[in-house]
């Protein structure tokens, strides 16, 4: 069993720089590419959860220095977040995160004096269009923002 034994006690430290880092910078980078957000999601919560677990195995690595099975632990884990069979860190988002995220304001930068049809359309849009619709309230007023979405029903409704 030596080389067997020997790649079986050091799976972590061969797979998981592939698992944890690897394959989540190149799905990352296809993340930027694609025009879809969904995607996005999956992938920045999964750096979130990831620095998480790195500033934890930092701050208790004495106590984790004990636990032998703790570096398969991490890499069972982190696979479940990063394989798209499971999606784990888009399932984490959405049943645990988002829940505080609308608790503390919905998205950050969201101007408080904003009504709810306003805050939900600009949740949609990019940070880039966001920017852009709240640059353009400032200057021409809520009610400006408000004919242009009713219009855009109309339309919408035409076609």
């Amino acid at each position: 069993m030596g080389v067997l034994g020997a790649i079986a006690r050091h799976l972590d430290a061969i797979v998981g720089p592939g698992v944890m880092l690897l394959f989540p910078l190149y799905s990352s980078m296809r993340a930027i590419e694609s025009p879809t957000t969904l995607d996005d999601q999956q992938w920045l919560t999964y750096w979130v959860l990831y620095s998480f677990i790195t500033l934890f195995e930092l701050s208790c690595w004495k106590v984790l220095a004990w636990i032998p099975i703790w570096p398969y632990m991490k890499l069972v884990f982190c696979m479940w977040l990063v394989l798209p069979v499971f999606n784990g860190a888009a399932y984490i988002y959405e049943s645990i995160v988002r829940k505080y995220v609308k608790n503390f304001g919905g998205v950050v930068g969201l101007n408080s004096n904003y009504s709810e049809d306003h805050k939900k359309a600009l949740q949609m849009m990019t940070p880039d269009a966001r920017k852009s619709v709240e640059r353009y309230i400032d200057r021409h007023g809520a009610d400006a923002f408000e004919r242009v979405i009713k219009a855009a029903e109309r339309e919408v409704k035409k076609n």
